[in-house]
């Protein structure tokens, strides 16, 4: 055999893979605290100090003492910090526009905000945001003047990363009322029926590019480690029931990306499994940099450093001394901030991780997930 054929040979049966990066000119993202820049700050209060000190040196509407996944996202393109499509104030929208609030959730919750403590802007309400926002900002670009800049143009719907990081507190809202661990399992099933029905409407309004986080090791939270000390507890000191929820949970997303997959083979769904990274934290803290992973850093009382009583930026008065809540002394070592979201230096960790592609499925680095 020519040494030509035998090439030919070897690239009919070996295709090369493009590894091209994908040029995303925006980032729309829908979600819960995990991911909210701003959205439940405008609705409802703002986070105060310490949050945001670590890189804002300020409150900058995020739970948190610093920067998000999603910001961290931004950065990799090279765009700005996604705006609240909620906040009205100095707002640009033309790189992507941010629909998450903290308490979110998939399905529409029992109770919400002021009667409960959940969002009314669930993941349903997100998508009818979403809808409006597609046809009034064309509206404005086509008016044209100073406003139609701030908006996205027409094409980067369909050319945009629309980024998904939701479920958690669909669980919370099943555990807090006391439902039993099988009681919450039971509702899984229905909980992602309503998360695909919402991306397949955004696909129907022009969404092709697909970036979904699985839900965190939720039983390794100090709110939940608290409300629930006397389930049994794993090696790394987790409540292994809870977390088991968390795993069936994203057994169940998984396996509902890959139907979207099917039914939608022009689309690029990548599913991405954050609760491995996450859980890595908790299990193994020295071996990436931190420290008491399960104590809170910004927090008052007990063993993990939390009640739900006194939160972070709060005051509480022991024997007649107001004690302000504050920031533990070392931020960049600690994993979990306020007791129910994660620090800035756990958010980049986490961030570093999965946009190799190493925890997602396809195994696509964040920046070719056009091409999964």
């Amino acid at each position: 055999m020519s040494l030509f054929l035998f090439m030919l040979l070897v690239s009919i049966l070996n295709p090369v893979v493009s590894h091209k990066s994908c040029d995303f000119p925006a980032v729309f993202n829908l979600g819960d605290s995990n991911s909210d820049t701003g959205g439940y700050a405008s609705a409802f209060t703002t986070p105060t100090s310490p949050y945001g000190d670590t890189y804002f040196h300020m409150p900058a509407r995020r739970f948190s003492d610093g920067r998000l996944i999603i910001d961290f996202i931004a950065e990799a393109f090279g765009l700005p910090f996604i705006n609240a499509y909620l906040d009205s104030v100095g707002t640009n929208f033309s790189h992507g526009i941010n629909f998450a609030t903290a308490a979110s959730t998939i399905r529409l919750p029992i109770s919400v905000i002021p009667n409960g403590g959940f969002s009314p802007f669930y993941l349903g309400f997100q998508y009818s945001q979403f809808e409006q926002f597609k046809v009034r900002s064309q509206m404005i670009r086509k008016q044209g003047g100073l406003l139609a800049g701030l908006m996205p143009k027409e094409e980067y719907f369909s050319k945009a990363l629309y980024t998904f990081d939701i479920g958690q507190n669909d669980l919370a809202e099943g555990f807090f009322p006391n439902l039993t661990i099988q009681e919450v399992n039971a509702s899984i099933p229905d909980i992602i029926n309503k998360f695909s029905e919402n991306i397949k409407n955004i696909y129907n309004l022009g969404a092709r590019f697909f970036w979904v986080h699985n839900t965190g090791p939720i039983g390794c939270l100090p709110y939940v480690l608290v409300a629930f000390a006397s389930a049994e507890k794993d090696p790394a000191g987790c409540l292994k029931p809870y977390n088991e929820v968390a795993q069936y949970f994203n057994l169940k997303l998984q396996e509902s990306i890959a139907q979207l997959r099917n039914e939608f083979p022009s689309a690029a769904f990548t599913y991405v499994d954050i609760y491995s990274v996450k859980y890595s934290l908790f299990a193994e803290p020295p071996k990436h940099g931190f420290e008491l992973p399960l104590v809170t850093c910004c927090g008052y009382g007990g063993e993990y450093n939390y009640s739900a009583s006194v939160l972070c930026g709060g005051t509480i008065t022991v024997n007649g001394t107001e004690i302000f809540v504050g920031s533990c002394d070392n931020p960049p070592v600690r994993v979990v901030w306020d007791g129910i979201h994660f620090t800035e230096a756990a958010n980049k960790f986490i961030f570093d991780q999965i946009s190799t592609g190493s925890f997602s499925d396809p195994a696509v680095p964040l920046k070719q997930a056009c091409q999964s």
